[in-house]
């Protein structure tokens, strides 16, 4: 007998592989194309990025590998066919190039041993670790973009997009996979990049920029951020936030005609939180917010670019004083942190300042763990979660984590969930005391079956 399914630890057996080439109007091995990384793509630190989605029961029969055949085969065909339109995925990324001679993309399928149902969504230690291909160093990572597809006993998928952040950033990774899923089912693709115009994020001449980016960004090299401090920042965790929370926190932020977002009142909230949860040994602490430059710069190509067009920017502040706040007063204070970036000058002159620092890649200081205690958030509203369809329904769950063991700062990044009624999830990278405090409360509740419809 096989026992009580909740009762068996998870395995899963790989059963497949193949690399998946763009099948037409692509460079080649004989032709390829050279794309410079931009200012900003240099930024990125090339972590590996996992976007994790989960699809309900869906075969017509009984026959669970002639099920996987099926979506294997077409998964397989309409990826070929979205590299031809993306296919610096389909290249390889080596000194600051992305060398696009359509080496293509890793497609593996595997088989689980237990239902969709029994997987433990809160630790996402322990669930990425069994339904993620490995790729913890960039040098034992050939292929910027890997797919995984996994098939449980009740029918279930799990399918996990792991890229190398130098290729892009949310956005340009949400249009890719947005654009896929429509191909999959017959349909035009979302968003069509202008690869002709390259990666062109151009410093000005001579490049100029503000002194306090001296002192928060640093250059490093990736055995700087192999070798960075180990912190106890290894907690990975999947939470779930009803409505009614998040609408709570944005009128306690909201006061005096001051409209906060809802990111800006769950910012204000996790901070105040963390506050509870550094030892007596920090006098301070940092958030920080994950800033989208789309919109802000003015170059022609920002419509369809893809590459990274991100930065960070953090507010730092004394315990005692978050401690003591409001929600309403710490939203304000992270709302004034943000609005002083959101603007083509601050842009330029980070692009400026990586152009004055080149070769090598850039970090903010922070980010390193070398200065204190901090969180940094990050809003993904407008990332597809319920619209990646690929022929065989909308998924139940769509979040991002990363396999990277252990992290200088915490992260936490909000998606919408699959359930449409305003509810989030939100995917995590803690300390323990952090974890500890934010689940003595009820808005973070961990992430269970009974948080998604239908499963």
């Amino acid at each position: 007998m096989e026992g009580n399914p909740k009762e068996r630890k998870l395995e899963v057996k790989l059963r497949r592989k193949c690399v998946v080439k763009a099948e037409s109007n692509s460079p080649s091995p004989e032709h390829p194309r050279k794309l410079t990384l931009s200012n900003l793509d240099l930024l990125s630190g090339r972590f590996p990025v996992t976007y994790l989605y989960l699809y309900r029961h869906s075969r017509s029969n009984g026959d669970l590998i002639d099920n996987s055949d099926t979506l294997f085969e077409s998964l397989k065909t309409s990826l070929a066919k979205t590299l031809c339109y993306y296919y610096p995925f389909a290249g390889r990324i080596v000194e600051g190039l992305i060398i696009c001679d359509n080496g293509g993309a890793l497609l593996l399928e595997a088989l689980a041993n237990i239902p969709l149902s029994h997987l433990d969504f809160y630790n996402l230690n322990q669930t990425l670790e069994g339904i993620v291909v490995p790729c913890l160093d960039v040098n034992e990572f050939p292929f910027p973009l890997q797919v995984q597809v996994t098939c449980y006993t009740c029918g279930g998928t799990s399918i996990t997009f792991t890229f190398d952040h130098a290729l892009g950033d949310a956005t340009a990774f949400g249009n890719f996979l947005s654009s896929w899923s429509r191909l999959a089912r017959n349909m035009p693709p979302s968003f069509i990049p202008d690869l002709d115009l390259g990666r062109n994020l151009p410093p000005r001449v001579p490049p100029t920029y503000h002194p306090s980016f001296d002192h928060f960004f640093i250059k490093c090299t990736l055995e700087d951020i192999r070798n960075m401090p180990k912190t106890n920042i290894s907690l990975k965790r999947l939470y779930f936030v009803d409505a009614s929370s998040i609408n709570r926190l944005q009128t306690l932020a909201s006061v005096d005609g001051n409209k906060r977002t809802k990111i800006e009142a769950f910012s204000a909230y996790v901070w105040k939180i963390m506050a509870t949860s550094i030892d007596e040994s920090h006098a301070k602490c940092k958030m920080g917010w994950l800033v989208d430059g789309r919109g802000r710069l003015s170059h022609s190509s920002m419509s369809n670019y893809i590459g990274n067009v991100l930065s960070v920017t953090t507010e730092e502040a004394s315990i005692v004083e978050i401690k003591q706040g409001s929600i309403s007063d710490i939203a304000d204070i992270v709302h004034k942190a943000i609005t002083k970036v959101t603007n083509e000058a601050y842009f330029q002159d980070l692009i400026d300042w990586i152009e004055c620092h080149k070769p090598g890649l850039m970090l903010p200081r922070f980010v390193l763990g070398r200065e204190g205690p901090a969180v940094v958030i990050s809003s993904g509203r407008r990332f597809p979660v319920a619209e990646l369809d690929f022929g065989f329904g909308s998924p139940v769950l769509g979040t991002v984590s990363t396999t990277i063991e252990n992290s200088g700062v915490g992260y936490m990044n909000q998606r919408t969930s699959g359930r449409g009624d305003g509810s989030w999830v939100v995917s995590a990278i803690l300390w323990p005391q952090l974890a500890a405090a934010l689940e003595s409360e009820s808005v973070l509740q961990p992430l269970c079956s009974s948080h998604l419809q239908k499963l």
